[in-house]
């Protein structure tokens, strides 16, 4: 398989970059609902999990701007033919607010752990420590609550919106391949053969 992109398909580097940024997506989406809806503020779980959601945040962070970046030097494939004009500008808005999500999100989260008042540093997967942002950790105390709060909303208020988006484009695809019974989902499954050749 290519590494690059061919009008039929998506190459290898696309490929993993979506479904690496998927499984942690979905990572997170589950552990924040989990630790924020079910688990105690006291709970040592708890505690565990946000320190192992903030790397993988912050990893789906990375990932997304080189997936962006790809994405602009590499041509994506075309959509298959026979594609209505409206469905072809859901799939493309679709994926433009996926790519805002995916990098708004950590984003978010990067600066709502960076206006806490505990300063307790983000360990990268024990690694090294990453830097806070100075705008939001140099503020004063009352500033760094209110933010905290207000960032927090917006955190969890994104990651909700992407959980939804998650859900459609998942359910955009399999229509795509059971119903329509064309290359849309088969141009990001590696291992799988392309026949048609889009317009």
């Amino acid at each position: 398989m290519s590494l690059l992109n061919n009008p039929a398909r998506y190459g290898s580097v696309a490929m993993t970059l979506h479904w690496l940024i998927a499984l942690l997506i979905i990572c997170n989406i589950c552990s924040g609902f989990y630790f924020n809806n079910v688990l105690g503020d006291n709970d040592p779980l708890r505690f565990t999990l946000v320190q192992l959601h903030k790397p993988m945040g912050l990893t789906v962070l990375v990932l997304s701007v080189v997936r962006l970046i790809w994405r602009l030097v590499n041509k994506v494939p075309e959509l298959p033919r026979g594609m209505s004009l409206p469905l072809r500008w859901l799939a493309h808005g679709t994926h433009y607010l996926f790519y805002i999500l995916i990098i708004g999100i950590p984003l978010v989260g990067w600066a709502m752990v960076s206006a806490s008042r505990t300063g307790i540093p983000t360990s990268y997967f024990g690694l090294f420590q990453w830097p806070n942002i100075s705008y939001f950790a140099d503020m004063a105390a009352p500033d760094k609550s209110h933010y905290r709060h207000m960032l927090g909303n917006l955190h969890a208020e994104l990651a909700y919106g992407a959980a939804v988006l998650l859900v459609l484009h998942v359910g955009a695809a399999l229509y795509h391949h059971y119903y329509r019974h064309d290359t849309v989902l088969k141009r990001m499954l590696p291992g799988t053969k392309v026949e048609e050749t889009p317009a």
